[in-house]
């Protein structure tokens, strides 16, 4: 008679106390046999300890929330990515420059083959080239030159008409210039340690960060150091999409915690962690806005200036979109006035069917293209070479 309070008690215990009854008991039995077959640990106590990253980083950066080499991101568990090697790269992309169906290819070949030439012929020959984006100046120096050519050399045979096609395109596009990228490090007179800097400009839309990333990816497979700055501090997802670039290939982007913050600040934190820890080279990404000039050259005078103070940029990369044509040039003459351009890089060559755009772009703004964007993918941007780029633009 006496049983059933106890039962009710036991009963009320076990409610109160949350336990699932047998199931409960059988889960606490469980986890303890767990314990000891694995050390004493289970799997859910042993999660903090993998979400804890044991030691601060010691870089100076106060802004910086990138993984560091310092305080690795779990990301970088994953193995790193090898980037494809630059050597061979403009060869092994040409295929999808001829398959850009450039008028500067078959249609010049087969008009310039045929058995005479009218003025009706040479018409067609220039129009082909201005619906290229050669431009009217270039057009016309290269129409003088082969006019003369075909009428003294008397030129009709397809493979010498290619020839003569190829040599003055060559010659266009002047192989002569200085296209090395600047990506040697230097030593001070105190035996400082100087990072070779790369400043990146444009304006919003040409694939700026994008190139940016995939540049490191060059000099990575260049066997370069690289610390990637994220000076672009107006678009927050800048600064994400740059550090995600850097994580694939073990490249730490030094950031700022907020938007908005200075950009010049990121910077000189960036070259200045790029000295510190003996880095080649320093890429920094900045903003494209571009309301104004006045605005635009205050803002890129100040990230040259302040990060000068440790290494001087000895590269001013402009990112142009070939398909914008002559609206991105004048955009493109902006920048190359306040900033010192010393390169360009030409992205979305495999988006149109203008390859001339390469001949203008030089003669506009009066430095050399020195990278090119032909893919999405990753490993699609290669150092330009005039011979090889002409190939592939004739097929």
């Amino acid at each position: 008679m006496n049983e059933l309070p106890w039962i009710e008690i036991i009963s009320a215990v076990v409610v109160l106390a949350g336990g699932g009854g047998i199931a409960g008991l059988l889960v606490a039995r469980r986890r303890r046999r767990t314990q000891d077959q694995g050390g004493g640990r289970t799997a859910v106590e042993r999660e903090p300890e993998v979400a804890v990253e044991p030691g601060a980083s010691t870089s100076p950066t106060r802004e910086e929330t990138s993984p560091t080499r310092d305080a690795p991101s779990p990301t970088r568990e994953a193995p790193l990515e090898t980037p494809a090697p630059t050597a061979g790269r403009l060869v092994r992309l040409r295929d999808r420059l001829a398959r850009s169906g450039s008028p500067l290819g078959a249609r010049l070949l087969s008009v310039l083959s045929r058995d005479s030439l009218t003025e009706d012929d040479w018409d067609e020959i220039e129009e082909e080239l201005l619906l290229a984006d050669v431009g009217a100046g270039p057009t016309t120096e290269l129409l003088e030159a082969l006019r003369t050519k075909v009428r003294v050399l008397g030129v009709r045979e397809p493979a010498a008409v290619r020839d003569l096609l190829r040599s003055e395109l060559v010659a266009l596009l002047d192989p002569t210039l200085d296209r090395t990228l600047r990506t040697e490090p230097t030593t001070a007179d105190d035996g400082t340690h100087l990072p070779a800097v790369t400043l990146v400009v444009g304006v919003n839309g040409t694939g700026k960060t994008t190139t940016v990333g995939k540049l490191a990816r060059v000099l990575v497979a260049d066997g370069r150091s690289v610390v990637l700055g994220a000076a672009d501090t107006f678009r927050a997802a800048a600064a994400d999409q740059l550090t995600t670039w850097g994580d694939r290939v073990g490249v730490p982007t030094v950031r700022s915690d907020r938007e908005g913050a200075d950009p010049a600040s990121v910077a000189f934190e960036a070259v200045a962690r790029g000295r510190d820890e003996k880095i080649d080279v320093v890429l920094v990404d900045t903003a494209g806005r571009l309301q104004n000039k006045a605005g635009l050259m205050d803002e890129l005078g100040k990230i040259v200036r302040v990060s000068s103070k440790v290494a001087a940029p000895s590269e001013v990369l402009l990112v142009l979109d070939a398909t914008t044509g002559q609206n991105g040039l004048s955009q493109a003459r902006v920048f190359a006035e306040v900033a010192g351009v010393t390169g360009i890089v030409l992205t979305k060559l495999d988006g149109t069917a203008k390859g001339g755009i390469v001949v203008q772009v030089q003669r506009e703004l009066g430095v050399p293209v020195k990278l090119i964007g032909l893919g999405e993918g990753p490993d699609d941007l290669a150092p330009f070479d005039v011979e090889e780029f002409v190939d592939g633009i004739l097929g």
